[in-house]
């Protein structure tokens, strides 16, 4: 595409597709000689305004040597981008290589550019200036551009708001009427802290889009009922949508004006008015011409229920990565294929463009599914108030993404972070495409609300529809990042329902102390032994006796609220039989106005065939004020809401400041929200999945109240990271990717003060001796031998050696036991002080990321894989935790009175091997094994690392859509 004057090939890895801030989308790329009829005609739909603020002065039209400069490029020292919607620019940015004195330049020795954009007037506050900006740098650092420079005329404020937002480190001056703009190209906390918040605003908007659509066309509408467009239709029509709905059936006859009472049409074409969302329900070959015919009437989304597609082998992938590039070339995105639709219950809405009979009733809970098997088993299991978990309690959103291809689960999260109507978010999920962009917005989302996953396809591929980058981690490790994210990790879908109705109906439990009371002494031992098997601290039962009264289950409530030894209530029921026997609608308003008396811990209920007890609680607290309904303190906020109040406008950023990072969401409610002290009381039909759920509940706020203070990342003054990043080029300059040398392993690792004990080879016994001498007895042996090491319950290792002779006596046991030396691979090293022998290991996933592991050496970790796990960079609490979230950990701190070892040195050694990988992306692999932790101080005894380039990091790189 080029000519043979440039100096590089075309950089095809530069294209990427991009939300912009309004929800749509536009493709960046760069320019060529081929875009020159695509520059002129751009050229010529930008105002005279624009042309002078781009040029300083009058540019009417671009000349041919300006075509021939602007679109001939080395993708070196002179790159053009453009965004592109179609085939058409509506925006560019190039930079231009310059040296000392502003004069154009060569060669990395000139690391300062000049940028300039210029975007079409009908885009302009889209954010295009703002994506452009992010990947002309990306495309600059990796051409060893370290320095961009602007020239901007004063009027032209909003050019230079795009580069004073960036949050780059910049330089301002003001010299012959116009401003002139330096600033480094390295990402900072701000600049990833702006680039974070664009992306939120626009990932939320694109979705928001697809869920609040002004009007709706349903494409694929057969002209007999019962197929899936009609059906649709009808959902849509019977929901009570709020919007504009059309019918569409290139079929039709001509004529047919209305298709079960709604305006159809044969394309969409021939709607007179915007269509803001398209569902499509045709066979997959003719979904091309809809797209096309979609794209020409500016729809701004679609949902693909069509099947037919990855889900089907290598063709219908072929017709799917197509089905997206088409949508993204007019700024659509899409939900699916091979979706079973969406569902939003807001009153202003009422959308279920879905093949759901019924409209969902409408709640506080969002619900993404991968699966719409799955999907509908969730939404069935919510609607119904019978058959386990039951209340009023139900739908905010609903989302069915299908194969996946565009709209994912992290865009669901984007939008439901700030969305005032979710206060819960539930997904079920068969893969994470993007396992490190979804660990962070997990962990946004849930220091605002809970989110409960469940994980599919645990232990094997996912589904075929889904393209999912591989991650080199076992399904365990990913769960126990999720976990430290803050995601509420559940295994069935049932355990995802009890659990997100605790949270979306009841406060969050202050601790782990649970109070049991009720009328049969059997269940509330079986919920004692319930919550001691899921780490709760239960008070013995209190047993109220087969003839309690809804007085006395009220009594009692009450006073287990008022304990302060307490954090949470388990009232357990059963069916009472004679005469006076309390009834279910007395019990549930018993139980409802004791705890509306004191709503500040959660109550659940475990009802043992009670026919309608579980309907009576949900009842007893409806959106209405209940008659006579005791009014008790100012209640604790809800687990979606936060205890404090969102910040005015001018408490901080201003509030139309569209690249601030986003704040939590308010805790505003609906006009017709129930008040506060009326929640539903969740009732379960087993103690067992009671307790999980509030298991699950007190974990969480105990992370809540953990993310408050993270900690940081320390400072040792004793790191050496440049000698360290001399050393890591000079190895990697060998080759691709090595494992070091022992002697290399231990220099680098000295750089961030891991100090290895030396062990010296012993390849005969007189080398044995000579290496005991120079380091000193007591001493040990060891086989090296891959079958050995590490494996001192084979024999392979000799301890305590005191002297030369018992030194010679166990070389020749082990070679009598186990070979010869070349097999054994003996060698020499000096007494460790006794402990308990750990292992740290560091490894750099390509999908999730640097990932510490700690556990102890032996059977608990490689037999019953007793390993814990945190994103890198770990932080001081983060190191902490890691250190006592193994089940093995009593046998650090003491067990059956050992004695305690110095797990501060320990957490200091997993704080620096974290650094190490942090500072340096090249060390792709850690492990220090083993590290013996003594009662003062740790020694390594063991440590191997390796080198490879650093893989590709998409979060620290500009915004895009996962390609296809």
């Amino acid at each position: 595409m080029q000519t043979s004057s440039d100096r590089h090939e075309y950089p095809a890895h530069w294209e990427a597709d991009v939300v912009l801030r309004d929800g749509g989308t536009a493709r960046i790329r760069p320019i060529t000689a081929d875009d020159a009829e695509r520059l002129v005609s751009f050229y010529e739909q930008v105002s005279d305004e624009s042309k002078y603020y781009r040029f300083f002065a009058p540019y009417p039209r671009l000349s041919a040597k300006d075509v021939h400069r602007f679109t001939h490029h080395d993708f070196v020292d002179r790159v053009g981008l453009a965004a592109t919607v179609g085939d058409d620019f509506i925006g560019t940015v190039r930079y231009d290589r310059i040296g000392a004195g502003g004069r154009p330049a060569t060669g990395a020795e000139a690391d300062e550019a000049e940028v300039a954009f210029l975007v079409q007037d009908a885009h302009q506050g889209r954010g295009v200036a703002s994506a452009l900006l992010e990947h002309i740098a990306a495309v600059a650092r990796e051409r060893g551009i370290r320095r961009f420079a602007a020239e901007v005329l004063p009027a032209n404020t909003k050019m230079i708001k795009v580069f004073t937002d960036a949050g780059y480190t910049q330089k301002r001056s003001f010299e012959d009427g116009v401003v002139r703009l330096e600033f480094g190209l390295e990402p900072t906390d701000r600049s990833l802290a702006v680039q974070y918040a664009r992306e939120q605003r626009a990932e939320a908007r694109s979705v928001q889009r697809l869920l609040a659509p002004g009007a709706v066309a349903v494409i694929g509408t057969g002209r007999t009922p019962g197929g899936v467009g009609r059906s649709i239709l009808g959902n849509i029509r019977d929901g009570g949508f709020t919007g504009r709905l059309y019918a569409v059936n290139g079929a039709l006859p001509e004529g047919q004006k209305e298709l079960d009472g709604v305006p159809a049409f044969r394309s969409v074409r021939d709607i007179d008015g915007p269509v803001d969302v398209a569902v499509v329900a045709v066979p997959a070959e003719r979904v091309p011409e809809v797209v096309a015919e979609c794209g020409e009437h500016d729809v701004q989304g679609l949902v693909v229920v069509s099947a037919g597609y990855a889900e089907s082998g290598p063709e219908g992938r072929d017709r799917q990565r197509a089905l997206v590039r088409q949508a993204r070339s007019h700024g659509m995105r899409i939900i699916g294929p091979n979706s079973f639709g969406v569902i939003n219950t807001a009153p202003e809405v009422r959308l279920n463009a879905s093949l759901a009979p019924e409209m969902p009733r409408a709640g506080r809970i969002g619900l993404f599914a991968q699966s719409g098997a799955i999907g509908v088993a969730l939404l069935s299991r919510l609607h119904r108030r019978g058959g386990g978990v039951t209340g009023v309690t139900g739908l905010s959103t609903f989302v069915s993404s299908g194969n996946r291809a565009d709209v994912s689960g992290n865009d669901v999260l984007q939008y439901w972070y700030e969305d005032a109507d979710t206060d819960v978010a539930l997904m079920y999920l068969e893969s994470i495409g993007n396992p490190r962009k979804f660990t962070r917005l997990a962990r946004r989302t849930a220091a605002a609300k809970p989110l409960v996953v469940v994980q599919g396809a645990r232990h094997g591929a996912g589904p075929r529809g889904h393209a999912v980058r591989a991650t080199q981690l076992p399904h365990a490790t990913v769960s126990a990042l999720l976990r430290q994210a803050g995601v509420i990790r559940v295994d069935t879908i049932t355990d995802l329902v009890d659990a997100g109705l605790l949270l979306a109906r009841q406060p969050l439990p202050a601790g782990p102390r649970v109070a049991i009371l009720g009328n049969s002494e059997s269940l509330g031992l079986l919920t004692y032994d319930a919550c001691l098997a899921e780490g709760l601290r239960p008070h013995p039962p209190q047993d109220l006796t087969t003839a309690a009264s809804a007085a006395d289950f009220h009594a009692a409530l009450s006073r287990a609220l008022a304990d302060d030894s307490s954090d949470a209530v388990v009232v357990t029921a059963i069916p009472s039989v004679g005469e006076g026997s309390v009834g279910d609608a007395a019990l549930a308003e018993a139980l409802r106005s004791a705890a509306a008396e004191r709503p500040t811990k959660p109550v659940l209920v475990v009802h043992v065939e009670l026919g309608g007890l579980a309907e009576a609680l949900s009842a007893a607290t409806s959106t209405a004020p209940q008659p006579g309904a005791a009014s008790g303190p100012d209640p604790a906020p809800r687990t979606g809401e936060r205890a404090e109040p969102r910040p005015a406008a001018d408490e901080g950023a201003p509030a139309d400041d569209e690249d601030a990072p986003a704040p939590p969401p308010g805790d505003a409610r609906p006009d017709d929200a129930p008040p506060e002290g009326t929640h539903p009381l969740p009732a379960y039909p087993a103690a067992e999945r009671a307790v999980r759920a509030l298991a699950q509940a007190v974990a969480y706020g105990q992370w809540r109240r953990d993310a408050a203070d993270p900690g940081k990342v320390p400072e040792y003054e004793d790191i050496d990271e440049r000698g360290a990043a001399t050393l890591i080029d000079g190895l990697l300059a060998r080759g691709q990717g090595l494992s070091l040398t022992t002697d290399a392993t231990c220099e680098l690792l000295a750089a961030y003060g891991v100090h290895v004990h030396r062990a010296l080879p012993a390849p005969t016994p007189d080398a044995a001796a000579e290496a005991a001498r120079a380091l000193g007895h007591p001493v040990a042996l060891k086989a090296t031998a891959p079958h050995l090491r590490h494996r001192a319950d084979l024999g392979g290792v000799r301890l305590d050696l005191a002297d030369e002779e018992q030194l010679r006596r166990a070389y020749a046991e082990l070679t009598e036991l186990f070979g010869s030396p070349e097999e054994l691979r003996p060698v020499v090293q000096r007494m460790a002080p006794r402990g308990v022998d750990t292992v740290v290991r560091a490894v750099i996933d390509p999908a999730a990321g640097a990932v510490l592991s700690f556990g102890l050496a032996g059977a608990a970790s490689q037999l019953l894989g007793d390993m814990a796990h945190r994103l890198i960079p770990v932080t001081d609490r983060d190191a902490t935790s890691l250190v006592r979230s193994i089940r093995t950990a009593p046998l650090l701190f003491g067990w059956r009175g050992s004695a305690p070892v110095d797990t501060p040195a320990l957490e200091e050694l997993m704080l620096r091997v974290s650094r190490l990988v942090h500072d340096h992306p090249e060390v792709v692999a850690v492990t220090l094994e083993p590290v013996v932790v003594a009662p003062h101080g740790v020694s390594v005894l063991g440590a191997s690392v390796r080198l490879a380039p650093p893989p590709a990091r998409d979060d620290l790189g500009p915004r895009t859509l996962p390609a296809y």
